[in-house]
């Protein structure tokens, strides 16, 4: 089975690099973030296009790349869907009122910067690799559109939730996966950017 990796906010298909050879079979996306003119059905595109070689897959999208992951599900051969530490959207909803639709505004998630917030979990260096990264691009376009789809897509659905996320802390993912999808999480080891930090856990979560 190939898995077919989507980032979050900034599109990096580096973001799973730790990730991608302890699975056997994997792509990592790029999402063209930067593109103010690329909106879901190109994020969706591009995700088609990791996907080209003929076969079951399965799609993981994190964070953000809740929004774009189910939108190929009738495009590609999806057996299942995992979403990571994954924003989960209703039909019509915008990423934009997501944060509010969601709860996620009236969660107290705390003042800390950015790398206290993604990257407090990483091992030293590769903070400091992370860190002195440039800033990913994040175009607003697709969190200014609605969510297309009339109902969530008729395909197995796994729901994975970091322990020590910071910015959707566990609760809130439990309650938020059980309101809109009817699911339990499956709480596994690391922090938002669980791919980089705990790679070995993550893997094993997929390919249980």
């Amino acid at each position: 089975m190939r898995f077919i990796l989507v980032p979050g906010a900034g599109g990096q298909a580096w973001d799973w690099h730790r990730l991608v050879p302890l699975l056997g079979d994997a792509v990592a996306v790029q999402l063209p973030a930067g593109d103010d003119t690329a909106g879901l059905g190109e994020y969706a595109d591009a995700i088609v296009a990791a996907g080209t070689d003929p076969g079951p897959v399965v799609v993981v999208g994190h964070s953000m790349g809740g929004l774009s992951a189910p939108l190929v599900c009738d495009r590609l051969d999806v057996r299942r869907l995992v979403l990571l530490n994954a924003m989960i959207p209703a039909p019509g909803e915008s990423g934009g009122q997501w944060w509010e639709g969601s709860g996620h505004s009236r969660v107290d998630i705390g003042e800390l910067d950015e790398a206290e917030r993604y990257f407090h979990d990483l091992p030293p260096a590769l903070r400091a690799e992370a860190l002195v990264r440039p800033e990913p691009e994040q175009s607003g376009t697709p969190f200014a559109e609605p969510w297309p789809l009339a109902s969530w897509p008729e395909v197995e659905t796994q729901v994975l939730a970091g322990a020590e996320d910071r910015l959707f802390p566990v609760d809130f993912q439990r309650r938020l996966a059980r309101e809109r999808l009817g699911l339990e999480v499956q709480v596994v080891p690391g922090g938002h950017m669980a791919a980089l930090s705990r790679p070995e856990e993550l893997a094993a979560a997929l390919l249980n």
